[in-house]
């Protein structure tokens, strides 16, 4: 045990500047990945739950089912395949086919963007279809449109509805990253396995890995509660008609009748 514990030591001596850069990239690209991935899955969420009537053109209704096939052949391949796989064909196909020298990370931050994407556009779409049809009624009875009853209305309590999934969509992608080795990123695990090759002490190496990993997604864990219960409001509160009011010293608990 104690040479266990020895050999953890060398190595964060050592190597542990080259494993901070590398969790300072893994961070990166989950928060990157995650923003941006987010962002095109609401945009694909938002376009699919376009409403197609009747009496629109017949050049409308074409071109929605097109970009609606193309959305879904997208979401299927990124859905389909594994995340490695596709960091490979994106970073050596561009390579081959467009003569493009990406940068590893740039590239990586890309593949995550696209690859989460397509899981936020179901995750979206989802979240939007949970909200009460009666409130897209009601919004296109008074004269909104589709983006606006969606930007006022719909998409507030939709986003509330998925930050959980979205929060689990972070964790899986700072955990994911790892993946992006094969195209030679600098994120934590391959920093970790070059300390570990330069060592060939491997188990103290990925033992350290293991560890900065769970700290990570435990911390984010912990943020994303903390966030949903804010956006829960307070605990407490008067019913004045319809509305809820914040009142300290005359209250219902929610539940309460």
């Amino acid at each position: 045990m104690g040479e266990f514990f020895n050999s953890v030591q060398f190595i964060l001596n050592n190597y542990g500047d080259l494993l901070i850069k590398g969790t300072g990239v893994t961070i990166l690209l989950a928060i990157v990945g995650t923003g941006v991935g987010f962002l095109i899955g609401l945009l694909i969420g938002i376009y699919k739950t376009i409403p197609i009537r009747d009496e629109d053109s017949a050049i409308k209704k074409a071109l929605y089912k097109i970009f609606n096939f193309l959305l879904s052949a997208y979401i299927e391949v990124f859905r389909s395949t594994p995340m490695m796989v596709q960091a490979s064909v994106i970073f050596y196909g561009s390579a081959w086919i467009f003569g493009l020298r990406l940068n590893p990370v740039t590239a990586g931050m890309f593949i995550i963007s696209i690859n989460t994407g397509a899981y936020m556009a179901e995750i979206v779409r989802g979240g939007i279809i949970s909200v009460e049809k009666g409130q897209f009624e009601a919004t296109h009875s008074i004269g909104m449109t589709h983006f606006q009853s969606m930007l006022y209305v719909v998409l507030p309590q939709a986003i509330r509805n998925i930050l959980p999934a979205t929060g689990n969509q972070f964790i899986i992608n700072i955990k994911d990253s790892c993946v992006l080795s094969v195209i030679s990123v600098t994120e934590l695990f391959f920093q970790t396995k070059s300390a570990a090759g330069a060592t060939f002490d491997y188990f103290p190496a990925y033992f350290i890995a293991c560890v900065i990993y769970f700290v990570l997604c435990f911390s984010i864990t912990q943020i994303l509660r903390y966030v949903e219960m804010k956006m829960d409001g307070a605990d407490t509160y008067t019913i004045y008609g319809t509305e809820p009011v914040i009142n300290g010293a005359d209250t219902l608990k929610r539940g309460d009748k």
